[in-house]
């Protein structure tokens, strides 16, 4: 009996459904197109219509409180402003740094050679050529651009130091910045064992 009630329901719905696209139409025209076209190039006795587009400056697209990136998650803002966007690479570190950190061992010796620096609190990490390491550094492309991140890369491992490099890849003529890390500073001696 359900069956029969759901098929009879289901074909007065289609029949109602096809009745309205069955319908004589009344066969007016449809309306003319508006034309964009000033009013010297149309006919004298046809109506014109033109429409005015919008007009945009540079600061309708600089990124504030009151105007938001659609495009930009809308969790990634806060009370403070806009966050900075997230480092997309294993930053080793990330909380110090560079000129905090202190070198204080090489192993050059192994399959790899690697480094050990102690942060701020006293804690040794191992790097090797390669990781990236320290707090980042925010870098702004022209005056409105987007922010994106630099951080320090141990580009080689010495017998005596430690050599750090800084790229730009959005400014690839731009030489990279260098810091050299020394194991034992100038004023840092060792003491002597009693």
């Amino acid at each position: 009996m359900k069956i029969v009630t759901c098929a009879a329901l289901f074909l007065a719905v289609l029949v109602v459904a096809c009745s309205d696209a069955s319908k004589p139409s009344t066969g007016q025209a449809p309306p003319p197109p508006v034309s964009r076209a000033p009013a010297a190039a149309m006919d004298a006795g046809a109506p014109t219509v033109v429409l005015k587009g919008v007009e945009f400056s540079e600061s309708d697209f600089v990124e504030s409180e009151r105007n938001r990136d659609p495009f930009r998650p809308f969790a990634n803002v806060n009370k403070g402003g806009i966050k900075p966007p997230p480092n997309q690479r294993r930053v080793k570190l990330q909380n110090s740094n560079v000129d905090e950190l202190k070198l204080i061992a090489i192993v050059l010796g192994g399959d790899v050679a690697r480094a050990m620096f102690v942060d701020g609190k006293g804690k040794g990490h191992v790097l090797y050529r390669g990781d990236y390491l320290g707090r980042p550094e925010l870098v702004r492309v022209g005056a409105t651009g987007p922010e994106y991140q630099l951080n320090w890369r141990v580009d080689r491992i010495r017998e005596g130091d430690v050599v750090l490099l800084r790229e730009d890849p959005a400014q690839p003529q731009v030489p990279p910045a260098t810091r050299v890390v020394p194991l034992r500073p100038e004023g840092d001696k060792f003491a002597p064992l009693d």
